[in-house]
């Protein structure tokens, strides 16, 4: 008896650390380690107790987000994935509520340990991943606009944590995140829109249609691209500048293949590959920036 209840119990925190979604987490924590790197532009910094703590930082907001996530989603996930830890009851609510609570404590404390403008934006993020739970997700752009952000805060986290509150690499790889971010996610609206209908989420394309919600999500990736110069423009760059100037070419192309094809999109597999393939040049924008800002 006594060895069952030692696999059940860790069955229960096997189920309850895979609530946290280590994965997104872990990328959430090195996106802040990202916004150090090509803000100091050393990449020293990158292995310092600085780096750490923002990383955790990252990690542990990042998780409470996923936890409270699938606390919201309990019922609708009764239905749909009923073997999930919570509706399975593995995990029960109450355990996973107080878990959730205390890895945004850990997360708004290590955060600390860097400043209080830096709690301050931990606490921001993490209000902004309970709001998209609670209520956002169902509000379309408003919901669109909650991701993207939690996209672009880390790197702003980054930068702040240095103190560095002038215009910099980390601050314009932010915005760029955001933009991006933003089509991805009004594209994904055009790809779930019979499900989001029965749901009542009010995406843009729900709310406005399909053609409607392909031109904002265009626009959202060609402004990405536009955002891409301003490291230029504002001479951010040093001895990077042809680095940046060559490689940046090839997250622009994504961004401006997208923004053509997303307004020809005909199926909801479309946008689905479409989807996959934003993602794939978010990736390669950040690993540009990365390397850029590390050789100026």
């Amino acid at each position: 008896m006594k060895s069952e209840e030692k696999v059940k119990r860790r069955g229960r925190v096997v189920s309850l650390l895979s609530l946290m979604r280590p994965p997104n987490s872990i990328l959430v924590g090195f996106a802040v380690i990202v916004g150090i790197g090509v803000t100091s532009h050393n990449y020293h910094e990158i292995f310092t107790f600085r780096s750490l703590l923002g990383f955790l930082t990252g990690f542990f907001v990042s998780s409470f987000s996923m936890v409270s996530n699938d606390l919201y989603d309990v019922e609708v996930d009764r239905i749909n994935q009923p073997n999930r830890p919570i509706p399975s009851g593995v995990v029960k609510v109450n355990q996973a509520k107080i878990f959730s609570i205390a890895l945004l404590i850990l997360g708004l404390a290590a955060s600390a340990g860097l400043g209080l403008i830096t709690l301050g934006i931990a606490a921001l993020f993490a209000v902004i991943g309970w709001s998209y739970n609670f209520r956002g997700k169902q509000i379309g752009l408003i919901g669109n606009s909650l991701v993207a952000l939690s996209l672009a805060i880390p790197y702003i986290f980054g930068s702040v944590s240095l103190g560095n509150y002038y215009i910099n690499l980390g601050y314009i790889l932010a915005l760029t995140s955001f933009l991006a971010g933003m089509g991805r996610e009004v594209l994904k609206g055009v790809a779930d829109v019979e499900g989001d209908k029965v749901r009542n989420v009010k995406t843009v394309a729900v709310s406005h249609g399909a053609i409607i919600a392909k031109q904002l999500a265009a626009t959202f990736f060609i402004l990405a691209v536009l955002t891409s110069s301003f490291p230029i423009i504002f001479g951010l760059l040093g001895r990077a500048l042809f680095i940046y100037s060559g490689l940046i070419l090839l997250p622009d192309a994504v961004f401006l293949y997208l923004a053509v094809k997303v307004l020809t999109l005909t199926s909801d597999e479309d946008s689905l590959r479409l989807k996959s393939l934003a993602l794939g040049g978010m990736m390669l924008g950040l690993i540009v920036y990365l390397v850029s800002g590390l050789l100026v």
